[in-house]
């Protein structure tokens, strides 16, 4: 990709040339496709790494992969902290540019940079000190707790992988270069399939090592897309450079970065609080409705990673055309976001009510699970479409600097719809009622954001001039 085709030059009135990335000129559909199918692509070779990675687990034992299952709401919440912390970096980072503020846009890099070292230490620490009575707080199962500690203790301690790789892909897709992000998530997602079964079961010559070897190739694939992203960064960005000399933490802007991104955090995070009640829920059916919700989640993830894919792509443009006043390409940007994720939906939905059976196949289910997992499938799915709306309008929230709006209806989707409801259908004594929670809080999650959407287009955007 040549520099000329990654932004173009404008000529002021005095006869300056000034920077204008692609963000801002290039026709908005032709940018929005361009800027998230890559995304989209890597998005969905995460999504079937995630799937493949649970399958080799599955062959395990089911114990295995509920122990699995069971980590993930502390793996949510890493993710929460990297993702949000990104959310903010992003957006103030892309608008930075939209105004033509190159020293801030800098500033943003390196900070978040460093808010990613300090991320990890915090996971190192809860690596060291929290996994084992995590899974007690879950379940007595002896074997499921030794699974576990394996499994999470590997993927936490040696998450500055994953936290590198956050940092560095958001700053390449905060400047409109997401054709590298795809190659760095594909990268380091192709790597874990190859690893996953060599590490898992010994195969050419390695040392068997089950789920421990699942969570070695996890880190191993998020350690080589960091690097890979970081080489990008500083070979291929030339809208920011990175320099650490005589760096100080910026705490105005870190306190910026952070208005932004908590918000995200929070919501994220509440999503972690969410599978882990969930999971001590369904334990109280059986292990096995834990290994379906797990299961679910993962699957899930091929529907839901490509619209995330092209909520990555959207957000920088929306960010950028509202620094640059540009409020037609804004609206544009989220109406053809909407249109491509519900398509995506549709088909999501098309697939799990069609074929349960044959997904469930896929992690060696029994016919218990195979029984519980149709069910589940089929009633879940129905929230999809709608959910495609929730998440394209949650992010233009996020781009337009009011992720506490996005914060707010996670919490009451979450924590004060779809846990309850959980709770109480559970109380009918039928695991099956139970999936049905989750449509009852989408419909609630649409109509709290349309809400919010239409406060602040009244507030801000219909105000905002075009140029």
């Amino acid at each position: 990709m040549s520099l000329e085709s990654e932004k173009t030059l404008e000529i002021t009135e005095n006869g300056e040339e000034k920077r204008e990335n692609k963000m801002g000129v290039l026709p908005v559909n032709k940018l929005l496709i361009t800027m998230s199918l890559p995304m989209m692509a890597s998005m969905l070779v995460q999504a079937l790494y995630n799937i493949v990675d649970s399958i080799f687990v599955s062959r395990v034992a089911e114990d295995a992969l509920t122990a699995v299952s069971m980590a993930f709401p502390l793996q949510m919440l890493m993710i929460a902290l990297a993702g949000g912390t990104g959310v903010g970096i992003n957006a103030i980072l892309s608008r930075a540019l939209g105004e033509k503020e190159f020293d801030k846009a800098n500033k943003t890099a390196v900070n978040g940079i460093f808010l990613s070292v300090i991320s990890y230490l915090l996971f190192l620490v809860i690596g060291l000190t929290v996994v084992k009575p995590f899974y007690m707080s879950q379940t007595t199962d002896p074997e499921i707790i030794e699974y576990g500690v394996q499994y999470l203790t590997i993927v936490l301690t040696c998450s500055f992988g994953i936290f590198g790789q956050f940092i560095f892909e958001r700053l390449l897709t905060s400047t409109g270069r997401t054709l590298y992000t795809m190659i760095t998530q594909g990268t380091g997602a192709i790597i874990n399939l190859i690893m996953d079964p060599i590490l898992i079961f010994g195969l050419l010559g390695a040392p068997k090592m089950g789920v421990a070897g699942a969570a070695l190739a996890t880190i191993i694939g998020q350690i080589v897309a960091a690097l890979l992203a970081c080489i990008f960064n500083i070979k291929k960005n030339p809208d920011i450079h990175i320099s650490f000399k005589g760096f100080k933490p910026d705490g105005k802007l870190i306190g910026n970065i952070y208005k932004i991104g908590v918000p995200s955090i929070i919501m994220q995070s509440i999503g972690s609080l969410m599978v882990y009640i969930m999971n001590k829920i369904l334990i109280g059916f059986s292990s096995t409705a834990v290994a379906v919700f797990g299961v679910y989640f993962k699957l899930q993830s091929f529907v839901f990673m490509p619209v995330f894919g092209l909520n990555n792509g959207m957000i920088p443009i929306v960010a950028y055309n509202y620094g640059a006043e540009k409020k037609d390409r804004m609206m544009k940007t989220w109406k053809l976001a909407w249109i491509y994720a519900t398509a995506i939906m549709v088909v999501g939905v098309a697939v799990v009510e069609a074929v349960p059976g044959v997904l469930l196949g896929f992690f060696d289910a029994s016919a218990e699970m195979t029984a519980m997992g149709t069910v589940a499938l089929r009633i879940i799915g129905i929230h999809f479409p709608i959910a495609a709306y929730c998440i394209v309008t949650g992010s233009m929230f996020q781009a337009l600097g009011v992720s506490v709006y996005s914060m707010i209806v996670s919490i009451m989707r979450q924590i004060v719809v779809l846990i309850p409801a959980a709770y109480l259908l559970s109380l009918l004594g039928n695991v099956d009622y139970v999936w049905w929670s989750f449509p009852i809080a989408e419909v609630m999650s649409a109509a709290v954001t349309t809400f919010f959407f239409k406060r602040i287009y009244e507030k801000t955007i219909k105000h905002i001039g075009n140029n």
